[in-house]
């Protein structure tokens, strides 16, 4: 398929040097350079909440111990659930 992309003077020439070197066609460069993006699976695009603040989890005492471990908290926790109606 045939198909017009604008790129920066600048990425044009360093492409077409690029291509010229390794005795390549700009076309091959840019098809090569497409299938590298689409077959490399980034981990993640945007870090997670729990990933940003991993390293921070735990530093502050606040003095109030923590909920989870208290029963009195999770008594009836869940029963509200529409699927338990």
């Amino acid at each position: 398929m045939k198909t017009t992309v604008e790129v920066p003077d600048d990425l044009y020439r360093r492409a077409k040097a690029e291509a010229a070197l390794r005795g390549r066609k700009l076309r091959d460069l840019v098809e090569e350079g497409l299938r590298l993006v689409l077959e490399t699976r980034p981990k993640s695009r945007r870090p997670s909440l729990a990933g940003l603040t991993k390293r921070a989890r735990g530093i502050v005492d606040s003095g109030v111990p923590d909920l989870a471990s208290n029963p009195k908290h999770l008594a009836g926790f869940g029963h509200d659930d529409r699927r338990h109606r």
